[in-house]
């Protein structure tokens, strides 16, 4: 098994390594820190499964799991992040990820995850199961960032981050003017005008680190 991870934290690609070659037998693990050097090893190479986080530096997991899926559609990803898995395991989902593991479980839900997405299905957690079959249900009214696109969610977080649009702007190759729109539609959506009662809020539901 040939097997990618993608997370800029070099200690938690230690700790994946070290779990991965204990359990899977000639596993082949590479590594990237990055989305840019990630999206290069994924065309340059023959992967059976990307590990990848959604927070990195330039492009964001989000974005990189729509370039990969495009590039090679049958290649399973699987998300492993610390951010909340009610808020980005459904976009990730629905961009194509085939599960979505939290920093926060215990190793062996990794491997149990790893073995599942292998095997052509799914993960998700029993919690995240439960949630959506009660969004199903109409049991659950939601957050207002739910209704925010990907790209608004991420630039409402590096707003929370105590970015200028301008640098907002930078990290994200897009125009300040740009970014000044998506930062009025968060605000319209969510009903907030100014950027700190955006950051509070971003804080208070676990958006940013």
């Amino acid at each position: 098994m040939k097997l990618l991870i993608i997370d800029d934290h070099a200690v938690v690609r230690r700790g994946m390594q070290f779990l991965l070659l204990s359990h899977f037998k000639g596993i082949e693990i590479g590594e990237a820190e990055e989305a840019k050097s990630g999206l290069a090893s994924v065309m340059e190479n023959d992967w059976d499964i990307v590990v990848l986080d959604i927070s990195m530096p330039g492009r964001n997991g989000m974005d990189l799991i729509q370039e990969i899926k495009t590039a090679k559609p049958e290649l399973p990803i699987l998300v492993i992040s610390g951010h909340s898995e009610k808020d980005y395991a459904v976009r990730a989902l629905k961009l194509g990820a085939s599960g979505f593991v939290s920093k926060q479980s215990a190793a062996e839900v990794l491997v149990t995850a790893i073995e599942r997405v292998l095997a052509g299905g799914k993960y998700i957690s029993m919690s995240l199961a439960e949630q959506l079959a009660g969004a199903l249900g109409g049991n659950s009214p939601g957050t207002p960032h739910q209704a925010l696109s990907n790209r608004e969610l991420q630039v409402l977080k590096l707003i929370a981050l105590g970015q200028s649009i301008k640098e907002i702007g930078s990290e994200l190759a897009l125009s300040p003017k740009t970014i000044a729109t998506y930062r009025s539609r968060i605000a319209e959506k969510m009903g907030l005008d100014s950027n700190v009662e955006l950051t509070r809020y971003a804080m208070q539901n676990h958006l940013v680190d």
